[in-house]
């Protein structure tokens, strides 16, 4: 019998380049729900409870800020994003992408 576990992307986030390529990705997506559960699974990469001492922010809140339906306010974003060791940043958009 072969045995199989489940796959979790947190076991391979180990650099804050790798990092950021998994929210870039996730951020091109423009779900919500989707970026929300990356910010999830990178803070487990890097442990809940260190982003929580980083941020100032309870683990229940975090937890809170990363469900799907969430709809986390910007600087709760913002510190996260600091605490995982990357920054947001603006480019412009392709022509060809850009939403009427």
């Amino acid at each position: 019998m072969i045995k199989t576990s489940k796959f979790d992307a947190a076991d391979y986030l180990k650099t804050p380049a790798a990092i950021a390529y998994y929210l870039t990705e996730a951020f091109e997506t423009n779900d919500p729900a989707f970026i929300c559960t990356a910010l999830d699974t990178v803070a487990r990469a890097k442990g809940i409870a260190d982003v929580s001492k980083a941020t100032g922010l309870s683990r229940e809140s975090l937890y809170k800020t990363f469900k799907e339906t969430a709809k986390p306010e910007f600087d709760t974003v913002r510190k996260v994003m600091l605490s995982l060791g990357v920054k947001l940043v603006a480019e412009p958009i392709d022509e060809s992408q850009k939403v009427a």
